[in-house]
């Protein structure tokens, strides 16, 4: 499903215009963004909580040329998905 799709869904089951839905989306994943941005926990009941994590400094591999390097530590956002999500989708699998 891409944002075109959902913003769709979304219209239709909150009975409300696509511009209207669009908009809501858009506010909704700004939001999100800039509070995990500025290291804040943003955590929806039964769906999920997005937040900013620390990667460490770890050593790699260049594949061409086999040598080791140094990948510096950096921020990343990151995802935990809520018990009711967990479910959900642990129940809906073939």
């Amino acid at each position: 499903m891409n944002k075109s799709e959902l913003v769709d869904v979304v219209a239709a089951k909150a009975n409300m215009t696509k511009k209207q839905a669009d908009e809501v989306l858009c506010a909704f994943l700004s939001v999100v963004t800039e509070a995990v941005a500025n290291g804040d926990k943003v955590t929806l009941i039964g769906f999920g909580s997005f937040e900013r994590r620390e990667r460490s400094e770890r050593e790699g591999r260049n594949p061409k040329t086999k040598e080791t390097i140094t990948i510096p530590a950096t921020k990343v956002p990151a995802f935990s998905a809520g018990k009711q999500f967990r479910s959900k989708v642990s129940s809906s699998a073939p």
